[in-house]
């Protein structure tokens, strides 16, 4: 226990208070003893052991779990008029209480949620979809910055702490030269070399990145302060890394002085932040406050303008997607922008061309959307010369010369070749083996060499393969030929709301697939069913009915349908669609905010249990469940109908009372 003690010190006076107390080449010692003992006596192996920090060798396909708190987005501004607006919307709903504000840096790198249990950590998952994340563990323990073991005393016995992962610019320049050195491709930024390295399936390759983490938002009973800033003070106590730039500010003045000094010293940093974030500092306005589907209403992003920079438009690629939309995308004289090189932008369509006049060999000024995608925002036309060319767009099809169409109303224009255009099928066969729809674990380049050889053309075949398909190509074994087949037979145990998903249909989301799967628990009634009656589904319009009836109109598409139902796969709503049937028939409007659930928990609990969401009021809504700040005419409505009017309490009563 000495030397373990004695090292997560050393860890802790290095990578956090930047402190080091020994030189690197005392810590390799003490680090090589150590190893050296573990190996030696095994019966005292610990899973939080420094001896962790250096990863193993084993290759670890990630698992999910779930969240315990979900990690929500936060909501972007863009100007300070916006970011006003945001305080008038506290002041407002806080009746004009005294509001303190956190602000602090928004790190650009990748997000990241540890559990800990008295003081030891058990679980550090990803984002995901921010309800699931995987379960990177093993991986986060290599990042020297993040404990295992807390230090002191005051931490709950359970809490969950979030916190950003990135490279600092330094460490990330230096690391590149290396991977050219040895002949490897350099990562593009730090952003997504951070998120490369925290799901590699090897943790002593992870130990080699030059990983680092800042901690900023703890969730739990029993915090020893009831609000933020105080908590993240008291965090570094326990050992994690928490930004020193943070300040706490009570009134809009303060918040904009801080953007303003940041805004001139962010390109001076040693990592990248593109943004100041700003939270309500009391837990307790923050419960008042609540959530919406996707965000907290107590916290948002402030953003800073994108940079933008000029330089010269050489030619257009024409992209084909999964759904047949043709993508324009610009290949540019290279420009350093963002702190990163960019030679392609994309153009989005033909109306924005036409917007723009954009003609080959203008300069035009890129930006990154969001600091993230580069886009064509103007030209120059006052810079053009002789070689300046209109750009004409396509007519056909780039890869199967189909005449292109489109639809009106809609800018895209596509090919309406789906059976035949190479990147539309080997598009929608990627799209169906992703994680969000049948999780088959595949990359893209599998589906590549599987089609090229005229092994698969639709998702169904992928159901008829055999290990002796796979075995006989190139750089396919006996282990990754049965890891991919016995992926797929898991795959039949996706629930249907999910196997909607996975078809591809034309604007049919997650979302609205799971609504669907609700509406019409097998498939035969979604394929037979009217575009009026599927404009009956919540958020179901026109246009996404249309484009259900044109998919299920197609004999093609019908054949899949059959071809997958006789592969096993779950195309009627099952047990694994919903809890219970508790709330079977019910249709609920979920309105305001609640203290006891976020309001996106509250409709999953619905679902869960067999009931409706609707989002307004009418004669087929049994319940309105209200929460604070209901909006008075949804409630007067719910009167006049004589609808019932209930709390988040008075729901699970209800599910309770329905099951005895």
């Amino acid at each position: 226990m000495y030397l373990r003690n004695r090292l997560n010190s050393h860890n802790f006076a290095y990578y956090v208070l930047a402190q080091p107390e020994i030189s690197d080449r005392e810590y390799d010692t003490l680090m090589q003893e150590l190893l050296k003992l573990e190996s030696q006596y095994p019966q005292f192996a610990d899973d939080l052991s420094p001896s962790c920090r250096v990863g193993n060798d084993h290759n670890e396909e990630f698992t999910q779990e779930k969240h315990i708190y979900p990690m929500l987005s936060l909501g972007n501004t863009y100007s300070k008029e916006e970011l006003l607006d945001f305080f008038d919307r506290i002041n407002k709903s806080l009746n004009g209480e005294t509001v303190e504000y956190v602000c602090e840096y928004k790190f650009d790198g990748v997000s990241i949620s540890i559990l800990y249990k008295q003081g030891k950590m058990i679980r550090a998952l990803t984002r995901g979809d921010g309800e699931k994340g995987d379960v990177v563990t093993a991986n986060i323990k290599t990042i020297r910055s993040i404990p295992v073991l807390l230090q002191n005393s005051g931490y709950p016995d359970e809490f969950e702490i979030r916190g950003e992962i990135y490279i600092p610019r330094k460490d990330f320049e230096r690391y590149n030269r290396l991977r050219e050195e040895a002949g490897e491709e350099p990562f593009a930024n730090p952003r997504n070399a951070a998120a490369g390295s925290i799901k590699l399936q090897n943790s002593a390759e992870v130990s080699q990145r030059p990983l680092q983490c800042f901690m900023y938002y703890i969730l739990g009973e029993n915090l020893p302060y009831t609000d933020h800033y105080e908590v993240l003070k008291q965090a570094a106590h326990w050992g994690f890394r928490i930004s020193k730039d943070i300040r706490k500010c009570t009134t809009s003045k303060e918040v904009f002085d801080f953007i303003d000094e940041t805004r001139d010293k962010r390109n001076m940093l040693d990592y990248d932040i593109d943004g100041i974030v700003i939270k309500v500092n009391s837990f307790s306005q923050r419960e008042r406050l609540g959530y919406t589907a996707k965000s907290p209403r107590w916290a948002v992003a402030y953003k800073y303008p994108a940079e933008q920079v000029k330089t010269r438009l050489l030619s257009v690629d024409f992209q084909v997607g999964r759904t047949g939309t043709i993508t324009p995308v610009a290949n540019l004289d290279p420009v350093q922008l963002g702190g990163t090189v960019v030679k392609r932008a994309s153009l989005h369509n033909a109306q924005q061309i036409k917007l723009l006049d954009i003609r080959i060999n203008d300069m035009v000024t890129i930006e990154k959307g969001g600091e993230i995608i580069p886009k064509i925002t103007a030209t120059d036309p006052s810079s053009r010369t002789v070689t300046s060319m209109p750009l004409e767009f396509l007519t056909h099809c780039p890869e199967c010369n189909t005449p292109l169409q489109n639809n009106e109303g809609e800018a895209a224009v596509f090919c309406p070749n789906q059976e035949g255009c190479p990147p539309q099928i080997k598009g929608r066969i990627e799209h169906f083996i992703s994680r969000k729809a049948m999780n088959i674990n595949a990359a893209s380049a599998t589906i590549d060499l599987l089609y090229i050889k005229g092994i698969i053309k639709t998702p169904a075949d992928l159901y008829r393969l055999k290990k002796d398909d796979l075995t006989g190509l190139e750089r396919w074994g006996e282990k990754s030929a049965q890891n991919l087949i016995n992926s797929i037979e898991l795959s039949k145990q996706t629930p249907y709301h999910q196997v909607l998903y996975a078809l591809g249909i034309r604007h049919v989301g997650e979302t609205t697939a799971r609504k669907l799967a609700q509406h019409f628990p097998s498939v035969e009634l979604l394929m037979n069913a009217r575009t009026d009656e599927l404009t009956t589904v919540e958020e179901v319009g026109e246009t996404i009915a249309q484009s259900i009836v044109e998919y299920f109109g197609k004999p093609g598409n019908r054949q899949l349908i059959e071809q997958l139902k006789s592969a096993g796969v779950a195309l009627t709503a099952g047990k694994q669609e919903r809890e219970s049937d508790l709330l079977m028939g019910k249709t609920f409007v979920v309105s305001g905010t609640f203290h006891r659930f976020s309001r996106e928990k509250i409709k999953e609990t619905i679902i869960q249990n067999g009931g409706k969401i609707a989002g307004s009021i009418s004669s087929k809504t049994n319940y309105l469940v209200a929460g604070e700040n209901t909006g008075p005419k949804k409630t007067a409505e719910a009167q006049r109908l004589n609808i019932s009017v209930i709390s988040e309490d008075d729901l699970i009563k209800l599910i309770e009372k329905t099951a005895e």
